[in-house]
């Protein structure tokens, strides 16, 4: 099992073991639930943690180079690191959304036809509201609007 990564967005890098449904199980049951907010939980606290360590990171590395070089370099590595947060809070966001439909009694369903989200695909991307069939459909239809 991995561990969850600095400035790594894959909810792959999370420490969870895969859900095993048993024979019968309602898809998104109790249990399952409580798996997916668990997995939504630990991974909005990983991002948090990595935006408090650019803080900090930032506050203590800001210096004043004379050198206009070292002070571009410097800069050039800031904003990477502010836009890969920027990426982080609307990832944090979409997180937020999932657990209320988690609260709601919507989570994992696709918004688009209805039907239920596999637990794979779940699991590989926990914020997914589509079907693989939906998405891979809206994914077709962009490619041809280009």
């Amino acid at each position: 099992m991995a561990t969850l990564n600095d400035n790594n967005l894959d909810p792959g890098q999370l420490e969870f073991k895969p859900y095993k449904a048993a024979k019968g199980e309602e898809h998104m049951s109790p249990a399952q639930l409580e798996h997916f907010k668990s997995i939504l939980i630990q991974w909005k606290e990983g991002l948090m943690s990595d935006v408090d360590k650019t803080v900090h990171h930032m506050q203590d590395e800001a210096s004043n180079f004379p050198d206009p070089t070292d002070r571009a370099t410097q800069e050039s590595d800031f904003s990477l690191e502010l836009r890969t947060r920027d990426r982080e809070r609307k990832l944090v966001k979409k997180i937020d959304e999932s657990l209320n439909l988690i609260d709601n009694g919507d989570y994992g369903f696709c918004e688009s036809c209805g039907i239920d989200i596999s637990l794979k695909r779940l699991e590989a991307r926990p914020t997914a509201t589509q079907c693989i069939d939906c998405k891979s459909l809206d994914e077709i239809r962009e490619k041809q609007k280009i």
